[in-house]
């Protein structure tokens, strides 16, 4: 391959990645307007994931009985996937909307590698390394701007707890991607997850055990009248197919290692489209806190970058040990023999991730 044709490879996979995580940034903004209109976070949850299944179901089919003898042993853990990682992460991220703006809910979720570095610091006893730490103050002195304590608004304290909640999930899936014998293809577990986690709501609604209202009303989405369809089908089709597809071809292109920071942007596009939808603008010390986080997001991710190459390329990996988010060797590698860390591992999970 020529000089040329990896730059281009490389451009090509920025611009898809970029529009993976515009796409996902969308999400919330779609949401809060359903919500206007009398949707519960659970139905809003059950629409996208729901509709996101029936659309990938033609290929998860296709993959379960093309490689069935392989994967069959694994549906336990794609049941798990989809209803942690995607069901109850995406659950309470719209219960978080519901209580705060979509840009400081995004952004608690976003503290999901902050979390998994202080559960191995609690689990190992082995010291982070300095950056590491330097990532997680700064993540963590970022909350507190967000939240804003002092600001003559007071903060809503569940909407707070329902964020944290997402941002425990999502580093679910952090953990579950980190694995030394996945057989199971990116597709699959992704639909498949979804799969199992729209069954999950639809059991939770239909035993009462959590509201699931709707409403064919129309709604007041970008200032104008529109149906309930419109933002429905833009969570389904935009915010998850489209999401995952182009955020499958991104990574590709760009790598794992490339596309974990290019994800990082989704806070910001979804910042920016509840601005101009939704007139709905975070306090400039909560930017300025959301800035903070997503620094230090960008310096924990740095410094699993710096461990994995201290630990060397023969470094090795022990396939019983509690994985941590500074694991040097992984065994799960790109196309290009770059091995691949938790947080690498997850975006490429979550495009196919990218999971996805």
């Amino acid at each position: 391959m020529t000089m040329n044709t990896t730059s281009r490879t490389a451009l090509s996979g920025l611009g898809l990645a970029l529009a993976s995580a515009a796409a996902f940034g969308f999400s919330g903004t779609f949401a809060k307007s359903l919500f206007e209109s009398g949707w519960s976070s659970g139905a809003a949850a059950l629409g996208r994931i729901g509709g996101a299944a029936i659309v990938m179901l033609v290929p998860v089919v296709f993959v379960l009985v093309r490689r069935w003898a392989s994967v069959c042993g694994s549906l336990w853990r794609i049941a798990v996937y989809g209803m942690v990682p995607i069901a109850l992460c995406q659950l309470f991220f719209f219960n978080a909307v519901q209580h705060l703006s979509v840009g400081v809910a995004l952004l608690l979720e976003y503290l999901s590698p902050v979390l998994l570095v202080l559960y191995s610091w609690a689990l190992t006893r082995r010291s982070p390394r300095v950056l590491t730490i330097a990532g997680a103050l700064s993540a963590i002195g970022g909350l507190f701007l967000v939240l804003d304590l002092n600001g003559s608004q007071s903060i809503d304290v569940v909407g707070v707890l329902w964020g944290l909640a997402a941002a425990v999930c999502s580093a679910f899936y952090f953990i579950m991607s980190a694995r030394a014998d996945d057989v199971v293809p990116p597709v699959l577990m992704a639909g498949g997850g979804m799969v199992f986690g729209a069954l999950l709501i639809g059991i939770l609604g239909l035993t009462g055990l959590m509201p699931l209202t709707m409403s064919t009303s129309d709604v007041v989405f970008a200032g104008q009248r529109v149906s309930w369809l419109v933002p429905l089908l833009g969570l389904v089709l935009l915010s998850t197919v489209f999401s995952y597809v182009f955020g499958i071809m991104g990574v590709r292109r760009l790598g794992t290692r490339i596309a974990s920071f290019v994800s990082l942007v989704e806070v910001l596009f979804a910042v920016l489209w509840a601005w101009l939808l939704l007139a709905e603008l975070p306090r400039t010390i909560q930017l300025l806190g959301g800035l903070l986080i997503v620094l230090g997001v960008v310096l924990v991710r740095v410094g699993e970058l710096r461990q994995a190459d201290s630990a060397g390329p023969d470094a090795g990996h022990d396939p019983a040990a509690e994985w941590t988010p500074e694991a040097s060797a992984l065994p799960d590698r790109n196309p290009a023999g770059e091995e691949l860390l938790p947080a690498e591992a997850a975006q490429a999970q979550r495009v196919g991730h990218h999971q996805d």
